[in-house]
């Protein structure tokens, strides 16, 4: 069944702020592998020139589809959990995460298309702080397979 275009357009915003800890920064930086001392040790990331702990560029995937979890999830969007498999995701940064940030997350389903007996579906998230500094965008595709034809 193919997803519901009415959804296009729709922006749905988190319903509480993501709390950026050293330690989750710590954590999602240990599960990708990656060993910089700038996600794990402020005074290194202080020698780098960044005002805390940085949180690896990926990290976003955290939390960026807080507020779009309502749309996907609603019955009358039509996505099949089951059949979802992840396409790509990419991020446009403003400034570094940092720890300690109170970051809100809006996100928009930005496109929906068809590719065969696929659905693939756009979801454009953006990152602000709770004064409203933008941080960054994402966006992540998610592959529904054997949709419409």
């Amino acid at each position: 069944m193919a997803l519901n275009r009415d959804f296009l357009g729709r922006a749905y915003a988190s319903s509480v702020p993501y709390e950026v800890s050293r330690v989750k920064i710590k954590e999602f930086a240990s599960a990708i592998g990656d060993p910089n001392p700038i996600y794990r040790d402020r005074e290194a990331a202080a020698a780098a020139g960044h005002p805390d702990v940085v949180a690896p560029p990926t990290f976003p995937i955290e939390f960026s589809l807080s507020g779009a979890g309502e749309a996907l999830s609603d019955p009358e969007f039509g996505l099949n959990f089951a059949m979802v498999v992840h396409g790509e995701q990419r991020f446009s940064y403003q400034r570094p995460i940092y720890a300690g940030d109170e970051l809100i997350c809006t996100s928009t389903i930005a496109e929906i298309r068809s590719v065969g007996r696929n659905e693939f579906l756009t979801v454009k998230s953006d990152i602000t702080t709770v004064a409203g500094e933008p941080v960054c965008t994402t966006y992540n595709v998610i592959v529904e397979r054997g949709g419409a034809a």
